[in-house]
């Protein structure tokens, strides 16, 4: 999953890469449609490239794979139909040095199966048409980033002056270019700002809002649904006071999420804090911990007798930054957030069971009291390390200790570190992987999205750096419990 924090890549119209001058691809076939976009470029000379394609790709060939008597029958037609079953957005065929013209069946079969093709001249490399896709995502991804970091300084701005409620809510409407607005826990409109959307969209979004108004485990904390004039959106502000922000927009860009999840952060701090007094609470516990009071004695303060601790990794390479943790806080229903290196840690009142959230890997520990606060953290801690290890999106701690557990833990990531030290992180993640597919070539391939010859590569990599059979059971068991080390 992508960075909650950082907008996908968008993809590049069409229309843009027809109009780089520097290529002169033209298009002659298929249906010119102005909202036709490609996700990426990939060359390929295969008769049949659709186990070879993702969807929305650009496909490049220079027909090295048509027969003589293509023409004569129904070649053509099966060539572009696969394209199109495979969701290819378009073909681009390149003329010299294999043919002088594109061929008037393929031309045929894309305007029949309303394939956009693009003749890419003689002059024209591949490797350029690929740069420049590559080029137009840049410049899209950098103008959606900016965009998104204006609105997060602004929406935060809003949430600074004396009206922060209305004042976010006008931010937000003015930044997706719609309608925003605020329901209580009762579903009634608090506050609303922007342009006002049809009684249908109003109705439609009012129900979304009690989709994710708190009412139990399982409840989702956001939930969309789109029609042909406008995308609709309700973020839950957390389970402590049931509030909801709705948002009503023409249309979803790929930054909006994130700028809404920040607005839904803001608002939720405004809405259940200071109403609430737990801003307060949370001071005098804190204030009190620190002049010697022992654990037990402030919880109440805090919200609860009982607690689980989780612990909590984005699932890119990013660092988890203070909105994004903030967000997962509001999300799981506790503000006790804390960033620490790359884990975020929060300390949760024992209720509902903790969901798993998208874009994170959750390591949830058993019920404990105040006192047992610290154990609770270690146990965590290795949840989150199965939960790593074996690509889940949530795992609790058992109740019943593990093999791993009757070993120090000092002990285990000593050895785990030296056992390990000959690999470098790539080696080590594909390790990981593979062993926790059962080594299975193509599974692995799949989940670290590389070819399965270059998990082959790898995997054999490690044997011989390791100096092990990574076929005899033993060796894999040992590497499995020095890989578990968080």
């Amino acid at each position: 999953m992508p960075d909650p924090a950082v907008p996908p890549t968008p993809p590049v119209p069409l229309a843009a890469l027809l109009a780089r001058e520097d290529l002169g691809l033209r298009q002659i076939a298929g249906p010119a449609d102005p909202s036709a976009v490609v996700h990426w470029a990939h060359t390929s000379e295969m008769a049949d490239p659709y186990p070879y394609l993702l969807g929305g790709e650009l496909l490049l060939t220079a027909g090295v794979h048509i027969p003589e008597a293509a023409g004569s029958g129904t070649y053509f037609d099966d060539y572009v139909s696969r394209i199109v079953a495979a969701g290819g957005a378009a073909l681009g065929f390149g003329v010299a040095p294999v043919h002088d013209t594109v061929p008037r069946a393929l031309v045929a079969a894309c305007d029949s199966y309303e394939l956009p093709l693009i003749e890419v001249p003689p002059r024209t490399t591949f490797s350029a048409v690929a740069r420049a896709v590559w080029q137009l995502m840049a410049q899209a991804r950098h103008a959606e980033l900016r965009r998104v970091t204006e609105a997060q300084q602004s929406l935060a701005a809003a949430a600074s002056r004396p009206d922060p409620v209305p004042s976010v809510l006008r931010q937000l409407a003015q930044r997706v270019g719609g309608w925003a607005v605020l329901y209580g826990p009762d579903g009634v409109e608090v506050a609303a700002a922007g342009r006002l959307v049809g009684t249908a969209a109003r109705e439609a979004l009012t129900g979304l809002a009690e989709v994710v108004r708190p009412s139990g485990p399982g409840t989702p904390t956001s939930a969309s649904h789109a029609t042909a004039d406008v995308h609709l959106a309700a973020y839950s502000l957390g389970a402590g006071h049931g509030f909801v922000l709705g948002v009503a927009a023409p249309q979803r860009d790929p930054g909006d999420h994130t700028i809404a999840s920040v607005a839904a952060v803001l608002l939720s701090l405004l809405t259940g804090e200071h109403q609430s007094g737990s801003g307060a609470a949370r001071s005098s516990a804190l204030v009190r911990l620190l002049l010697g009071a022992p654990a037990e004695d402030v919880a109440p303060l805090l919200g609860g007798e009982r607690w689980v601790v989780v612990h909590a990794r984005p699932d890119t390479l990013a660092a988890p930054d203070p909105v994004a943790a903030s967000a997962l806080g509001a999300a799981l229903g506790s503000p006790l957030v804390d960033v620490a290196r790359e884990v975020v840690r929060v300390l949760l009142p024992a209720g509902p069971e903790p969901a798993p959230q998208p874009g994170w890997t959750l390591g949830v520990s058993a019920v404990a009291g105040p006192r047992e606060w610290s154990a609770a953290d270690v146990q965590a801690g290795r949840a989150l390390a199965r939960a790593r290890a074996t690509r889940a999106g949530l795992v609790r701690y058992g109740a019943r200790p593990a093999l791993a557990d009757l070993v120090p833990e000092a002990d285990a990531e000593a050895h785990a570190r030296a056992l390990l030290a000959p690999l470098a992180p790539t080696l080590t993640e594909t390790l990981r992987t593979w062993l926790s597919l059962h080594g299975s070539w193509d599974r692995t391939a799949v989940a670290l999205h590389v070819h399965r010859n270059t998990v082959r590569q790898r995997i054999a990599k490690c044997a011989a750096l390791l100096e092990r059979d990574l076929d005899d059971p033993d060796v894999r068991m040992e590497l499995w419990f020095a890989l578990r080390r968080p």
